[in-house]
């Protein structure tokens, strides 16, 4: 799951200007649980790690909207960096999260499990919890986009059984923007609650699974949740940037292998047993799917034509309704 080529230096470390807003170097106290059911069940015991982001306020009201934009597999890149310079122009508040520096993690292209997925939900969670203290953000007008793996991320972080133990039942996401989601893992009970939920993908992805995001939301979707998706036709990976379409020869991806699914108490359940376990991680997943051939090497991304402006006319469409 891949995103633009990452800008020079840690985010943290660089002055960033958003619509003439000046970003404010935010710490965030996160986790790093092996697998769900960690997060789930030891939220107490689990491996803490400070990550850290910039906060843009574009205006000194008291209670401003927050999108907070959750990066893919190569960390804040400039197709993050453009949409929180429009989100911040339209008038939102954003908060653009590297969950990769302070794990010193530079790319999870070829290696997906340098940190959990579950860890990159926690993150999402996490951020919501610290930003929705903030005297100058509404709390109840908070928004999530989160793109490939942050995509995934923001799945994860509105499904109940997930967020609930962690940010507790009162607490949500107003509204949540899945952009090319990787949906290789799935709750059983997929519940959303009262959170708004948008997922936008390219017709010919093949980083991931078009039918898998389709059936995810149709999952959650056949809960009561207001969840809907978007396929852009003849759009690949990353089609929100201009740029011709080409292969990354290093990518690593498993777009035909099985969901897997997890229980209510984050156990995921191993598809060729059809048994949950407590223990699982992506790690065992991803090689059970490489040893049953479904890995493969090279996937391609891209926008062409006018694919990024409808990206982004959906985005500001979305939040405008939403938030």
């Amino acid at each position: 799951m891949q995103n633009n080529v990452q800008s020079p230096g840690r985010y943290r470390d660089r002055t960033v200007e958003y619509a003439g807003v000046v970003g404010e170097n935010l710490e965030i106290p996160s986790a790093n649980p092996i697998n769900y059911y960690e997060a789930i069940n030891a939220s107490d015991e689990i491996e803490k790690v400070i990550i850290d982001g910039k906060l843009f306020v574009p205006s000194e009201k008291e209670l401003n909207p927050l999108v907070i934009i959750v990066p893919g597999s190569l960390g804040v890149g400039p197709n993050h960096e453009a949409h929180a310079e429009t989100l911040v122009s339209e008038g939102y508040a954003v908060f653009v999260l590297d969950p990769f520096g302070a794990r010193s993690v530079e790319s999870t292209v070829e290696n997906q499990t340098q940190y959990s997925f579950a860890a990159s939900a926690f993150d999402v969670l996490a951020t919501y919890k610290k930003l929705s203290e903030r005297e100058e953000i509404d709390s109840d007008r908070i928004g999530a986009q989160g793109h490939s793996r942050g995509g995934s991320a923001i799945l994860t972080a509105v499904t109940r059984k997930f967020a609930d133990p962690i940010i507790g039942k009162q607490n949500s996401l107003k509204a949540a923007y899945a952009v090319y989601p990787w949906s290789g893992h799935q709750f059983l009970s997929p519940e959303i609650g009262e959170t708004n939920l948008h997922s936008i993908i390219g017709e010919l992805d093949d980083w991931l699974s078009v039918q898998q995001v389709e059936e995810h939301i149709a999952a959650i979707t056949a809960t009561g949740a207001n969840a809907t998706i978007r396929i852009v036709p003849e759009a690949h990976h990353s089609f929100d940037r201009q740029g011709e379409v080409y292969e990354v020869p290093e990518a690593k991806v498993a777009p035909e292998a099985p969901t897997i699914m997890i229980t209510d108490d984050g156990s995921m359940i191993d598809p060729q047993t059809g048994e949950p376990s407590t223990g699982m991680t992506d790690f065992d997943a991803f090689v059970s799917a490489l040893k049953n051939g479904f890995g493969k090497t090279g996937a391609h991304m891209g926008g062409i034509k006018d694919q990024p402006e409808i990206f982004s006319t959906d985005m500001i469409n979305f939040f405008g309704k939403n938030l």
